[in-house]
């Protein structure tokens, strides 16, 4: 199954870069799979990792094709990790953070926790070598708006805190966005 999704994942993915970088976006759903993985061994929970971006950022790919493909399970969790792009960055951020307080399936938060631990990686990298500029290649380009969403999903996940990867993600998170709770 998991080499089922990462197929899936590439073909989805071809051509897409993340944002604002020449890096091919497949890089962060293998990624996400990759830290999933680390936590549990369970197949569909490290498809849905795999796959957590195909409904979201692929126009050509529905919850019902990865239902019929990888099951009612992968399925909720792919759904769960799917943001509705009609709504403002600020609507779909708060949603987020309510979603996963409310959620009760742990294989769903950890999935969301190798998404969210993937991209502070990236802007921890990114924001070594390019400051505050960095935030100029996202939708919401306030920090102080980006920090105040990334300690929510700290808050939010905080029932994994047994885990070795929140305790990574929250310190990356200090790290980057620490100044701007120092800040209020």
């Amino acid at each position: 199954m998991i080499n089922k999704a990462i197929a899936f994942a590439v073909k989805a993915h071809e051509g897409q870069p993340r944002k604002g970088t020449e890096i091919p976006y497949i890089f962060h759903p293998l990624e996400v799979g990759m830290i999933v993985s680390r936590i549990t061994d369970d197949e569909e929970v490290i498809a849905a990792a795999v796959l957590h971006d195909t409904v979201e950022d692929c126009d050509a790919v529905t919850l019902d094709d990865i239902r019929r493909e990888f099951g009612d399970r992968v399925a909720r969790i792919v759904g769960l990790e799917s943001e509705d792009k009609d709504k403002s960055w600020e609507e779909r951020k708060a949603a987020t953070v309510r979603s996963l307080k409310k959620e009760p399936m742990r294989e769903a938060k950890i999935v969301a926790l190798g998404d969210k631990l993937s991209n502070i990686r990236c802007f921890y990298a990114d924001y070594i070598k390019l400051g505050d500029e960095l935030w100029q290649r996202f939708n919401m380009k306030d920090k102080r708006m980006q920090g105040r969403y990334y300690h929510g999903l700290c808050e939010a996940l905080s029932d994994l805190s047994d885990l070795e990867e929140y305790q990574e993600f929250r310190r990356m998170v200090e790290m980057v966005f620490g100044d701007v709770i120092a800040d209020e």
